[in-house]
Parts: C-alpha cells; structure tokens; sequence
C-alpha cells in the first residue's frame, strides 16, 4: 500500500502551525510561529 502524507495548515491572529502527517497518525514535522514578543509590546493582539 502507498503511503498517504498530508499537509495540514492552521493560522490565527497570532500564530501559524503547519504539519506533516503520514497515513493519518505518524506526525513527520511540525513547525509553530508565533507572534506572542510582537503582541506584548502593545498589551496584547491589536
């Protein structure tokens, strides 16, 4: 059987992920960028 690997992205206001999954259980990568330093020096999400 060939393997199945997908691409999953999220974003919000402050923070973006993506991962790499393989047959729908085996996480291959995951990466998160946050934007937490830029918000706290306004108080928060502007």
């Amino acid at each position: 059987m060939k393997d199945i690997y997908i691409l999953a992205i999220e974003t919000s206001c402050d923070e973006t992920s993506a991962a790499i999954v393989k047959n729908g259980y085996e996480d291959i990568a995951t990466v998160v960028l946050s934007q937490i330093d830029v918000h706290a020096l306004y108080g928060g999400v502007v």
